[in-house]
């Protein structure tokens, strides 16, 4: 290919405005989101921690039946793509699917490279719980999610103006309440605690009318 070619190209996906991501910057957003998240996800389950949203359903899987963290975040995630493609589009589903793939595989393979020796549940939940808000955040600033609750509190957003961080603490509690079955309430609490820093985040951060950018 001529490199009169390959220039225009290159502007092409170096090109953004204050509506719209370059492909740089949303490659960019999706890496940083999906980095964030695994090491919220690393002091959570480090610490014996559960979180609410899909990644609660796969911590909960976890525990209870031996399965990797990620592999089961990835499979509990599936059913979800058909609302964010109906919904939402390709491109966001492509980079929804992008994103939990990423953070399924560095879930993964991370923590054979980073460790944690010493994590209080009650410390490590706050952090962990705003890690992984300031992961989403990005992800939702770049029109990405983590799948599951996240695509349904991003279509309760747009459809009925409801904030996204709010309903996810919802269905966060939700699946907080079944934790109580694997779980000391010390736990749990601590678990509550991360779950709200983490939400809190996502419902004072996340304003469609501060941030345009698509």
């Amino acid at each position: 290919m001529a490199m009169s070619d390959v220039r225009p190209k290159l502007r092409e996906m170096m090109a953004s405005s204050a509506e719209h991501h370059s492909i740089i910057e949303d490659t960019q957003g999706l890496a940083a989101g999906g980095m964030l998240v695994t090491l919220g996800v690393m002091l959570l389950s480090g610490a014996g921690l559960l979180t609410g949203g899909t990644a609660g359903v796969a911590f909960l899987l976890h525990y209870a039946t031996g399965f990797s963290f990620g592999a089961v975040f990835f499979a509990v995630n599936l059913p979800f793509y058909y609302l964010a493609l109906k919904r939402f589009g390709l491109a966001f589903t492509l980079k929804t699917f992008a994103a939990v793939a990423l953070t399924s595989v560095l879930s993964e393979t991370v923590p054979s490279y980073i460790g944690f020796s010493n994590l209080d549940p009650l410390v490590a939940a706050p952090f962990g719980g705003l890690l992984i808000g300031a992961g989403l955040l990005a992800l939702f600033r770049h029109r990405a999610s983590l799948g599951g609750f996240g695509i349904l509190a991003l279509y309760l957003q747009d459809r009925f103006g409801w904030r996204a961080g709010l309903v996810q603490l919802a269905f966060d509690g939700m699946v907080l309440v079944f934790s109580f079955f694997l779980a000391s309430y010390y736990i749990i609490f601590c678990s509550v605690v991360g779950a709200v820093v983490l939400n809190l985040t996502l419902a004072i951060n996340h304003r469609k009318d501060r941030y345009i950018a698509m």
